[in-house]
């Protein structure tokens, strides 16, 4: 694999605090609550738990994949005002699919150089709300004429450069490591289970903040708020791990004939919202969540785009000074079974080091937060456990990865 791509690296970057929502099923409490109110939310709550005024937040990023809402040019302003931040404040919208939470970071990052002293990050995901979309009846309908109306989230993923969906390119990197049905359904029963066990032990409880229904007020301007599906008056956990065993998730039909995915072994679809505060560790008066040190993307063939975190994670090793020993800790997005494990197989990664709190095959993969809940859940688990290094990495449809290394700030040696 080339070692071409871009790596950045950061000597006073960190991460101060980082919260997001429960991940929400399909259709559920979340399901009718627009993307800039969950936004708003996990803003004013990352805010709040670090204690920081909102008027000292210097640059507002946010990102979000789908047009869930008819404002949703809006949302990162939107975003930055309801949550406080002074007026004055720019806000930019962020997109690299399921690398924009990491690419909310590196950007903040980026900014740290310059004047930006506190930089407001917020990745928020409807894909309940992705819409039933039409591009080409804008002059009307011709008598007889097709209906070009389909499902924006169904299409989304689908790459029209190699003629493939996603599920085929994970069925590709099956063909390709010689990955048996059964090795697929035997990781995705695995992060079921370690979601299980770390919902039980706690594990996430404090990144997760409750979602209830409530107003947010800005002066001057119109309210807006969050209102429950379902007749929820909160929901405070992530709905979508459950008990499951090797033979049900063997009894599912594979997507395409011949191939290893099915809907159990694929990422759940999920709606959510997670934030973070990134500022210079230098001017921390109190220890970071993590420290960031460097960040690199890279481009992969499209008909194999779920090996991306490979080539990522090996530049930014390459370029750190690291190796693969050095890292405690990875957690690497689970698009796919299959794609996961061509990359554990391609990097040689042990189990005991990789996604040992589940994946999202068992929380779900709320495209643009991803990325941000990868890298609180990564930061928590160097802390608990005194390790030093981990790497966050995804891949991104159209054939990239990108990888995050993080440092634990109360490392001891």
């Amino acid at each position: 694999m080339s070692s071409a791509g871009q790596y950045s690296a950061f000597a006073d970057a960190a991460i101060f605090a980082a919260v997001r929502t429960p991940w929400v099923d399909l259709g559920g409490a979340l399901s009718q609550v627009s993307p800039i109110d969950l936004g708003i939310k996990v803003g004013r709550e990352v805010l709040a738990r670090a204690g920081i005024d909102p008027q000292a937040v210097d640059s507002v990023l946010a990102g979000s994949m789908a047009q869930a809402s008819f404002d949703a040019y809006l949302l990162p302003r939107h975003i930055g005002l309801y949550s406080g931040v002074a007026q004055a404040v720019p806000a930019l919208g962020v997109q690299r699919i399921c690398a924009t939470g990491f690419e909310l970071l590196r950007q903040a990052a980026e900014q740290l150089r310059d004047e930006v002293q506190l930089a407001l990050c917020v990745a928020s995901e409807s894909m309940s709300r992705n819409p039933i979309a039409a591009y080409t009846h804008r002059d009307g309908f011709r008598l007889g004429g097709e209906v070009q109306f389909k499902d924006f989230l169904w299409e989304a993923l689908y790459d029209p450069a190699p003629g493939l969906d996603m599920i085929a390119t994970a069925d590709n990197l099956a063909r390709r490591y010689g990955l048996s049905r059964k090795a697929v359904d035997r990781h995705a029963c695995d992060s079921h289970q370690r979601a299980l066990q770390a919902q039980r032990d706690g594990a996430w409880t404090e990144e997760i903040v409750t979602v209830d229904n409530q107003v947010f007020e800005l002066e001057g301007y119109q309210p807006r708020g969050i209102s429950l599906a379902r007749r929820a008056s909160a929901v405070s956990v992530d709905s979508h791990p459950r008990p499951t065993d090797l033979a049900a998730l063997t009894r599912l039909r594979a997507v395409h004939p011949g191939g290893v995915q099915t809907a159990g072994n694929s990422c759940a679809v999920v709606d959510g919202a997670a934030a973070a505060l990134v500022g210079r560790a230098s001017a921390s008066t109190r220890p970071a969540l993590a420290r960031l040190l460097a960040s690199a993307v890279v481009g992969v063939a499209p008909e194999f785009m779920g090996i991306g975190p490979a080539p990522a994670i090996r530049l930014l090793l390459q370029r750190s000074g690291l190796n693969l020993g050095d890292i405690g800790r990875f957690e690497i997005n689970e698009a796919q079974a299959a794609q996961v494990l061509a990359v554990a197989h391609e990097l040689e990664l042990d189990s005991t080091r990789l996604n040992v709190q589940g994946g999202s095959l068992a929380l779900g993969h709320p495209l643009a937060a991803t990325g941000l809940r990868l890298v609180m859940t990564l930061a928590r688990q160097l802390r608990q456990h005194n390790l030093r290094y981990g790497i966050a990495a995804a891949c991104v449809g159209g054939g990239q990865g990108m990888a995050l290394l993080i440092e634990n700030p109360v490392y001891r040696a």
